[in-house]
């Protein structure tokens, strides 16, 4: 009887181990996710402001801009310039009544 009591406590010891041991890692891991939950946050910040940055970049007026200051060009004037349509398609003639398209 002695010796099942002992293998009894011996057993109680072993599984108040494992549960102790369990309840650290599961809080050591919750720990973790709470950590990467928060960096996730800051990086969904981080790629919105990005966003932002690229469409300012991209804007067609910053571009207009930035190509004739720095770089010292222009819009070519209508004699220079050549409009190219897919076979079978024609330039559509000129409106004289006044309107815009």
């Amino acid at each position: 009887m002695i010796r099942l009591n002992l293998f009894l406590l011996g057993l109680l010891l072993l599984c108040a181990m494992s549960v102790v041991t369990s309840q650290h890692k599961a809080r050591k891991l919750y720990s973790e996710l709470q950590k990467e939950a928060q960096h996730t946050r800051k990086l969904d910040v981080e790629w919105g402001q990005l966003q932002l940055e690229q469409s300012t970049w991209a804007m067609h007026s910053r571009i207009e801009d930035e190509a004739t200051r720095k770089l010292g060009m222009q819009l070519p004037g209508p004699g220079r310039t050549q409009v190219i349509l897919p076979r079978g398609q024609t330039v559509p003639p000129p409106r004289h009544d006044g309107s815009a398209d």
